[in-house]
């Protein structure tokens, strides 16, 4: 059983920052792709960016190209999100997601495992 646990939101102003972070209690990090993806009031969960498992490969949707950024530490299973300038529009409930054994993916159906996710709030 793979749990996830996001930390690191809150609220800030916009072009502000902040720094997601991920703990994933696995046996073996490196087994699993990650995803964070989001989910603002009414609307559709939607992929954010993802990192193959050593971290080669990352993807980000158009809205946040330039200005996020997805890392992670197999050492200490953690997977990190990167905001910057960010703007109200960003405004979400923010998840993490694990994949196992199978390349990255900006597809909800394809990760098993979600975490309870973390309030991003960015007032104009």
């Amino acid at each position: 059983q793979v749990q996830l646990v996001e930390s690191g939101g809150g609220l800030v102003q916009t072009g502000g920052s902040l720094r997601l972070s991920c703990a994933a209690s696995v046996r073996t990090f490196s087994n699993y792709a990650m995803g964070w993806f989001r989910q603002a009031p009414g609307k559709e969960r939607e992929f954010v960016a993802s990192i193959s498992r050593f971290g080669v490969t990352t993807t980000y949707a158009d809205p946040v190209k330039g200005r996020f950024t997805i890392s992670r530490d197999n050492a200490k299973n953690m997977v990190y999100l990167q905001m910057n300038s960010l703007k109200p529009e960003d405004t979400a409930v923010y998840y993490c997601a694990a994949r196992p054994n199978y390349s990255s993916s900006a597809r909800t159906t394809d990760y098993a495992y979600w975490g309870q996710g973390t309030q991003v709030t960015v007032s104009s």
